[in-house]
Parts: C-alpha cells; structure tokens; sequence
C-alpha cells in the first residue's frame, strides 16, 4: 500500500483545485498563482522532507518566497484596484531576492523568509483595518465574507512563518523527528487554508470593474467638489446622488455591483462615498446596498416567487449571502418570512372580496 506523507496529499488536493479553477472557475489569475504556488510548495517540502531529495533544498524557500507576494497583489487587485499598476511589479521581486540572500548569505534565509509572511500579512490586516468591510472591487452582494476571507488568508501566512520558527528550533536542539510533524500539521494546513480560500466565489471581482482599467477615483480626476483628503466630506450631497442611482435607477439589481463602480458612476472617490454612507446610515456600503436588495426581495416573496427565483433577481449570486443578509435584516429566512406573509394576503383579500 503506497502511502503519501500529507504535504503531498495537500499538493495533489491544490493541483486538482487550480486545474479546476482555471477550467471551470471565474477566477481571477493572482488567485488562480497563488493556488498554484501554494501546491509547488507542498510538492517541493514532500520531496526534500520525505523524499530526500536534498539537491533541490534550496528551491523551497524560493517557493514559499512567492506565496505572500502573490496573497498580497491578489488582495490589492480587490480591495483597492482592478489592475494593477507598475509599481506593484516590485513585489515579483520576491523570490529573486531570497535567491540572491541563498547565494550571499544563506544564513538570513529563515529571517528573510519569516519577514516575508509575517510583513505582508501585517499590510493586509492594516489596509483591512482601514477599510473595514468596504472593498474596493468585491461584489457588495457578499457582504462582510471577502474582508474575512482576506483576514483568514493573513493570520495563515502568519501561522506559515510561525511554523518555519518552530522548524529552526527544532533542529537548533536537534529535534529532527519533530520537522515532519511541523510541516504536516503547521505548514499543510496554512497552505491548504490559503488555497481553499483563494477559490472561493466571494473573492471574485465585479465584472464591470476590470474591463476597462478604469481605477478609483483619484483627487486629480475627482470633480471640484470636495478634495478627497478635506474633513468636510459633503454627506447630503453625496447621499441624495447615491439614493438616486442606487434606488431610481435599480442599481442594486446588479450582482456585480462593487463600491468601485457606485464611485465611478457618481464620480467622487470611493473614501468619501463610503463614509458618506456610513454617517448618514450608520452601516457599511454593502450592508446598505443589501437593504435596498432584500426590500426588493420581500416584495418578490410576497408575491409568491420561490426563493431562487427571488435571490437571483434581487441581486444575489449565491444563496448562502441572500440567506444570511435576509436573516440579518428581517430576522428570519426567506421560507419562514414567506410562510408568514402569503397566508396574511391571502386573508386580507378574501377580507376584501367579503366586504366587497
């Protein structure tokens, strides 16, 4: 019987992922890298650990060099723009400069390597802070979902870093039996977390947002009405213009409806019109957007639509974001809220034909 050490089960787990991805999936490429980095690293930590391969040992950290470079490109393409811009090449720089340190001084690869995962695993959960949950380029139908996902992508490159740490300790005390069980238990399962992450359909970016190149709103090309970075944002402007193309023009029917594109439409920047909504509303872009959604939605319950039907027209993708953002607001699910309202009609108008 052929057994297989669970860092290469993880690799063939990602291989079959990413190849599904790219044929089946929407995904976007920088996901669809950073799944198959993640996959290069599990079959090369196999084979230098349990297959003895120690001719490549050297390429394993130029692997894993890749994976936090990659995680921290895919989130700026949805959180703060569609495309990215040339400066962001520098971060494919990466796994050229731990060659350089493997070649010059072999001794800080662990420190570089360490510095890699733990540093942009920090800038993701700073931007993520400063955004909250309004990303740029995610589709505001799936609510708070990619800021966690992003979150939880973090904390495992945090987890894959502290895992490289316990492996040079265990062999500073020449514990080496305890690197296979490090690897198996650490490094696999932050691997496969950020893997199985990077697939899911809540990270997808709005279709209308990376077809043009058109990127945020700079204060360049902001109109003359208030500098992004002034103080006094003006809220009842920018609410009576939002309300009127989100609710006039039905804009919220759309699936793909990012922050991006409302700010794109409107032409202010994204910053002021998400603290715009949050002061008028006291709720994030999506969750506002939501609102208007499941309204929509009642209205279609009520007049007796079934619950597919109702989350795809509503402007939902998936039914577990209609299910949560309809128990969130009415405070029940869309079966309950319908049992409930079409026996009350049907009442009401047999009340009326009665009378009548």
């Amino acid at each position: 019987m052929i057994a297989l050490p669970v860092p290469m089960i993880v690799a063939l787990l990602l291989g079959y992922l990413f190849l599904r991805a790219i044929l089946f999936e929407k995904t976007s490429r920088l996901l669809a890298a950073l799944l198959l980095a993640c996959a290069c690293q599990s079959v090369t930590v196999s084979l230098v650990h349990y297959y003895g391969f120690d001719a490549i040992r050297l390429l394993q950290p130029v692997m894993a060099s890749m994976i936090p470079a990659l995680a921290w490109m895919a989130f700026l393409q949805s959180s703060l723009r569609s495309r990215l811009v040339g400066t962001d090449l520098c971060h494919f720089l990466a796994p050229v400069v731990m060659v350089i340190v493997i070649l010059a001084m072999p001794v800080l690869i662990d420190a570089l390597l360490g510095g890699l995962f733990v540093g942009y695993a920090s800038a993701i959960l700073i931007a993520l802070h400063r955004q909250g949950n309004d990303l740029a380029h995610s589709r505001l139908a799936s609510g708070h979902v990619p800021a966690l996902i992003w979150r939880v992508i973090a904390i495992a490159l945090i987890v894959s870093a502290f895992s490289d740490l316990l492996i040079a300790a265990a062999l500073q005390f020449r514990a080496e039996g305890a690197t296979g069980v490090i690897l198996s238990i650490f490094s696999s399962l932050a691997v496969l977390t950020i893997g199985f992450l990077a697939l899911s359909p809540d990270l997808a970016i709005g279709s209308g947002d990376d077809d043009n190149g058109v990127d945020d709103i700079e204060p360049s090309s902001a109109p003359d009405k208030t500098a992004p970075d002034t103080p006094d944002i003006p809220v009842d402007e920018i609410m009576a213009a939002v309300e009127q193309l989100i609710s006039g023009q039905k804009l919220f029917l759309d699936p793909d409806l990012t922050l991006a594109r409302i700010a794109r439409r409107l032409g202010y920047p994204l910053k002021q019109v998400s603290t715009a909504i949050n002061q008028s509303t006291g709720e994030n872009v999506s969750r506002y957007i939501n609102r208007f959604r499941i309204d929509y939605a009642c209205e279609e319950l009520a007049r007796g639509q079934n619950v597919t039907t109702t989350m795809l027209a509503s402007g939902f993708n998936t039914k577990s974001n209609f299910n949560r953002e309809f128990l969130r607001i009415t405070g029940q699910t869309p079966s309950q809220w319908q049992q409930q309202q079409i026996p009350a009609a049907a009442v009401a108008t047999t009340a009326t034909r009665r009378g009548s």
